[in-house]
C-alpha cells in the first residue's frame, strides 16, 4: 500500500513538472507574438492616410491613381470608401483629412472615428473617376456567389470596361462556371485587354471584340489600326491590326444593313402616314373630280377629335386610359364625315364640273376651318398622349428601334385601307361608287342616285382623313395648323398612282415616303421633297394617268 502510494506521489510531481514547463513554453511564445506584432512593419494593404490624402486635392490623376490603391487593398476600409465615393458622402476637411458622412455625423476614412466636419466640404469627381469607382463596386460583385449579382456587375462593367478591373477580371474569369456568364467574361476580359504588352493576348482579345458584333466596340478597334504622327502605326503586331481591321470592316457592314433597315422602315412609317391622308382624297377627287384644298383640316378634325376623346377618359374613366384609342377611332370617323357631308351639301354640290371655283372655294374653307379651331382650341399646339402599349420600341438590330407607335400606324393604315377595299367592292354602296365613277350618266339611267353617292362618298373619304389625323395625333403635336403639312403630298400620291385608283394610291404614298426617306440622308429633308416634286413631274410627262390609268368618264373627259 505505502509502495503504491510512493508512486502516485512520484507521477503526480513528473506531471507538475511538465505542465509548468509547457505554461512556460506558452508564456514564451505569446510574449514572442506580442513582440512580433508590437514590432512589425504595417502591412503593404492597410489602408492609410498617405493613401487617401489625394481624394482632398484638386488633382485629378492623383485622385485617380488613389482609388486604384482602394481597388487593389480590397479590404473593409478601401470598400467602404469607394462605396461612400458612390453616394457623394465623402467629405474632406481644410487640413486635408478625408471624412466619410454618416447621417449628421461623419467619421475618418482610415480610422472609423467620429469627427467633427463643420467645415467639411464634399469630394468632387469628374465623370471619369465616377466611371472608375462604379466599374470597382461592380468589380467587387465578379467574387459573389450569386449569378444574378455576377450577371449585373459584368452588365455594368461591359457599359464601363477599366483596364484597372483586369485583375479582378481575370481571377472571375478563370473560376466563372456558367457557361454565359463566361461567354460575357471572355469579352469583358478582351476589352481590358486590347492594350496588353503580350501581343498574343492582344490578338485575342481583337477576334472576341469583333466577334461581339457589337457597334459600340468600333472606338475601341479604331485606334489598332490609326497611324502616329510619324507616320507608324500605334500598334506593333501586323497581326493584331489586321484583326482589328476586319472587326471594324464587319462593323461597318452591320452598321450599313442597319442604316439600310432603319430607312426602309421610316419610309414605311411616312408612306403609311401618306397612305390616310390621300386614300379619302382618292375616292372624292376619283369620284366628284373635286380639287378639295380642304382635306388636310379633315385630318386636323380627326386629330382633335382625338385629343377631346382623351381628355374625356382621362377626367371621367382615367382607369381605362390605355384604351381610349379604341373611342377615338370611331369619333374621328364620325367627326370627319359628319363635317365633309355639311361642307358637300352646302357648297360643293353646287360647284361640280368648275375645277377653278371649286378649289378656290376649298382654299377658303379650309382656312375657315383652320380660325375656327384656333379660336375653339387656342393657337398652341395640344399633346395627345401615347397609351402604355403604344410606348417605347422593340430593337431589332443594333442602333435600330422600331417605336411602337410607328409600327401601330402601320398596322393601322393597313388595316383601314382593308376596310376601304371591303366598303368599295363588296357593298351595295360601292358598286354604286365604282358605276358613278366610270360613266356617271349610265350609273343615273338605271336609277343611281348620283348626288346621294357623292354625298356618301364624300363623307366616307371625309372620315377615313380623320382616321387619319386620329394617327397622327399619336405620333406629334396637334395643331390647327396641321393639315397643311400633307395636303401637297396627298395630291402627289394619288396623280402619281392614278385618280381615282385604291391600289395607286396605295403604291403612290408608300413609294412616295420610301423614296423621301432615301434621298433625305444625302440632300437633306427640303431638297427632298424637292427632288421627288421633279421626278413626279417627270413621270407625268410621260404617262399622264398615273401609275395605274382610270376607266370610265374621268378618262374620257
Amino acid at each position: 500500500m505505502g509502495h503504491s502510494l510512493s508512486t502516485l506521489a512520484a507521477r503526480r510531481a513528473d506531471w507538475l513538472r511538465n505542465a509548468r514547463k509547457r505554461m512556460s513554453l506558452l508564456g514564451a511564445s505569446c510574449a514572442l507574438g506580442a513582440a512580433l506584432v508590437a514590432f512589425a512593419p504595417a502591412s503593404a494593404h492597410a489602408l492609410t492616410a498617405a493613401d487617401v490624402a489625394p481624394l482632398a486635392g484638386d488633382d485629378f490623376d492623383a485622385k485617380s491613381a488613389a482609388i486604384d490603391k482602394l481597388i487593389a487593398n480590397h479590404d473593409a476600409p478601401s470598400l467602404a470608401l469607394l462605396k461612400a465615393l458612390a453616394e457623394d458622402s465623402v467629405l474632406a476637411t481644410d487640413s486635408g483629412e478625408v471624412l466619410i458622412r454618416d447621417g449628421d455625423t461623419a467619421r475618418d476614412a482610415v480610422t472609423g472615428k467620429t469627427v467633427a466636419a463643420d467645415d467639411a466640404q464634399s469630394i468632387a469627381l469628374n465623370n471619369l473617376l465616377r466611371s472608375k469607382v462604379s466599374g470597382a463596386l461592380s468589380g467587387l460583385q465578379l467574387d459573389s456567389t450569386d449569378p444574378a449579382k455576377r450577371a449585373a456587375a459584368i452588365a455594368a462593367l461591359l457599359q464601363n470596361p477599366d483596364p484597372s478591373m483586369k485583375p479582378q477580371i481575370d481571377a472571375a474569369r478563370a473560376k466563372e462556371t456558367d457557361a454565359k456568364l463566361k461567354q460575357r467574361l471572355d469579352t469583358l476580359w478582351a476589352m481590358t485587354a486590347l492594350h496588353d504588352s503580350d501581343a498574343a493576348k492582344r490578338l485575342e482579345a481583337v477576334k472576341l471584340v469583333a466577334a461581339r458584333h457589337d457597334l459600340d466596340m468600333y472606338e475601341l478597334l479604331r485606334p489598332l489600326v490609326a497611324k502616329k504622327p510619324d507616320g507608324t502605326f500605334a500598334e506593333s503586331d501586323a497581326r493584331v491590326r489586321e484583326a482589328a481591321r476586319q472587326g471594324i470592316d464587319a462593323l461597318n457592314s452591320i452598321q450599313r444593313r442597319s442604316e439600310i433597315a432603319g430607312t426602309l422602315f421610316a419610309g414605311l412609317s411616312l408612306g403609311s402616314v401618306l397612305l390616310l391622308a390621300a386614300l379619302g382624297l382618292a375616292i372624292t377627287y376619283g369620284l366628284i373630280g373635286v380639287i378639295n384644298m380642304a382635306h388636310g383640316e379633315f385630318l386636323m378634325i380627326g386629330a382633335y377629335a382625338t385629343y377631346v376623346v382623351q381628355n374625356l377618359v382621362q377626367r371621367y374613366a382615367p382607369g381605362a386610359f390605355n384604351w381610349y384609342p379604341l373611342i377615338a377611332v370611331p369619333a374621328s370617323f364620325v367627326v370627319a364625315a359628319l363635317v365633309g357631308i355639311v361642307l358637300e351639301r352646302l357648297v360643293l354640290k353646287h360647284l361640280y364640273g368648275r375645277p377653278l371655283e371649286t378649289l378656290l372655294t376649298t382654299f377658303g374653307i379650309s382656312l375657315i376651318l383652320i380660325q375656327a379651331t384656333r379660336v375653339l382650341f387656342g393657337a398652341q399646339n395640344v399633346q395627345v398622349q401615347n397609351p402604355s402599349w403604344m410606348s417605347g420600341g422593340v430593337t431589332v438590330m443594333q442602333s435600330l428601334i422600331l417605336p411602337y407607335n410607328r409600327l401601330a400606324i402601320l398596322a393601322f393604315s393597313l388595316i383601314v385601307v382593308a376596310i376601304a377595299w371591303a366598303v368599295l367592292t363588296k357593298t351595295r354602296l360601292g358598286l354604286f361608287v365604282r358605276a358613278a365613277t366610270q360613266n356617271r350618266r349610265m350609273a343615273a339611267c338605271v336609277g343611281v342616285k348620283t348626288a346621294y353617292v357623292d354625298s356618301c362618298a364624300f363623307a366616307f373619304g371625309a372620315g377615313i382623313a380623320g382616321l387619319g389625323g386620329c394617327a397622327l395625333s399619336q405620333i406629334g403635336n396637334v395643331g390647327p395648323d396641321l393639315g397643311q403639312s400633307y395636303i401637297i403630298d396627298s395630291f402627289m400620291a394619288v396623280v402619281l398612282g392614278g385618280v381615282g385608283q385604291l391600289a395607286g394610291t396605295v403604291i403612290g404614298g408608300f413609294g412616295l415616303g420610301l423614296v423621301s426617306k432615301a434621298i433625305e440622308p444625302f440632300w437633306g429633308a427640303v431638297l427632298a421633297k424637292i427632288a421627288v416634286l421633279v421626278l413626279i413631274v417627270l413621270f407625268i410627262q410621260k404617262r399622264p394617268q398615273g401609275m395605274f390609268a382610270l376607266k370610265g368618264r374621268s378618262a374620257e373627259a
